[in-house]
């Protein structure tokens, strides 16, 4: 058996913008986080050459700011320049290596004068070691401060919600389930300046 069998194969697949509705529900879909952000600076989507609408999507990359202390701390002289992958996902059943070739495509319709730094996260609690991004070129940068993790229902749920951030009683409150504390291993990608 060859070595590149059941792998992506580029010509049959390509990666263009779709809708942040068909992104959103790929996330629930496949995502273990099952949701995502209500805002995004773009939503890229993992298409079969030849189909043509958003609904036939087999992947997404969900990109979005950080939040000023993330983009400082990643970027400090342009911090504004700061993107973040928020989401990556892929249907199951796409060939081997499509979360890189998804990644390293939609790389290339963001706009690296406007986004000279792009980071991200890989979930040390689902096991995740961001191998997907050292195949892509990102380099990693440590391990954050473990932080709560909260689900409810199978859904992750969010500490911050808008300007505030909830305490631990309000989130058992509300349901949630604490998973426990983790850390999240960070990779970045810096544009090479002309």
């Amino acid at each position: 058996m060859s070595l590149y069998a059941g792998r992506l194969r580029a010509k049959e697949w390509e990666v263009r913008p779709i809708t942040i509705d068909v992104a959103r529900s790929l996330v629930e879909s496949h995502h273990y986080a099952r949701g995502a952000s209500n805002t995004r600076i773009a939503t890229h989507g993992l298409f079969r050459v030849g189909d043509h609408f958003d609904h036939q999507a087999q992947g997404v990359a969900w990109w979005l700011p950080p939040t000023k202390p993330a983009a400082l701390a990643s970027h400090p002289d342009d911090w504004q320049g700061v993107l973040s992958l928020s989401r990556l996902v892929v249907a199951p059943g796409v060939p081997k290596n499509a979360c890189t070739f998804l990644l390293s495509r939609s790389m290339r319709l963001i706009s690296r004068d406007r986004w000279p730094c792009l980071i991200t996260y890989a979930d040390s609690w689902r096991g995740h070691t961001g191998g997907i991004y050292r195949a892509a070129g990102w380099r990693f940068m440590g391990e954050t401060k473990p932080e709560r993790v909260y689900t409810l229902n199978g859904r992750m749920i969010a500490r911050k919600a808008g300007a505030r951030t909830r305490t631990h009683s309000e989130m058992i409150a509300m349901g949630c389930v604490l998973e426990g504390a983790f850390a999240k291993l960070k990779f970045m990608h810096t544009a090479a300046r002309s």
